[in-house]
């Protein structure tokens, strides 16, 4: 048995130490908002936070994750949605299909706290979850609507091949 901190509550689990975390999440703690996309850490899906730091769970032995450490799953973020980056993936209709979207809002929350203002570069470096539908430059507009702290009025603006925006 093993104990885990999962969104401020100490629970119990019973897994085989190499189980992987997002099984664990999942399948005992029945916390379904984080996705098996890939399963080799690559998609992003299973994207979570220990201590803090945006995880690939779906990579991250069970033995790997300390009792004291404290993960987050998009239900801790908020239960009620209410999160600055939950918020403005709502006002920007960035989740076409929505599969990715628990993994990319996890993996935005932990670039703007690591840097409340980040560039463009910032946000490519940090944002490495693949979405199939292609809402990379909602993503992005997202990010930058939080940072801004100017999330009403927030606008995807698009250029068309003719110059054209929208």
């Amino acid at each position: 048995m093993a104990q885990l901190n999962v969104n401020n509550t100490l629970r119990t689990v019973e897994a085989e130490s190499d189980t992987p975390l997002l099984w664990v999440i999942r399948e005992q703690l029945g916390l379904t908002g984080t996705k098996y996309g890939c399963g080799m850490a690559l998609c992003g899906s299973c994207t979570v936070h220990i201590d803090g730091v945006a995880t690939r769970s779906c990579s991250r032995p069970l033995s790997s994750v300390d009792a004291t450490a404290k993960v987050v799953t998009i239900e801790g973020l908020s239960a009620d949605g209410s999160h600055p980056v939950q918020k403005a993936w709502a006002a920007l209709d960035v989740p076409q299909c929505g599969f990715c979207q628990s993994g990319m809002i996890m993996a935005a929350a932990a670039l703007l706290r690591e840097k409340p203002q980040p560039t463009d570069a910032d946000i490519d470096a940090a944002m490495t979850n693949i979405c199939r539908c292609g809402s990379y430059n909602r993503v992005r507009a997202a990010i930058h609507a939080v940072a801004s702290g100017k999330l009403a009025g927030a606008g995807l603006q698009i250029q068309h091949a003719d110059g054209s925006r929208t």
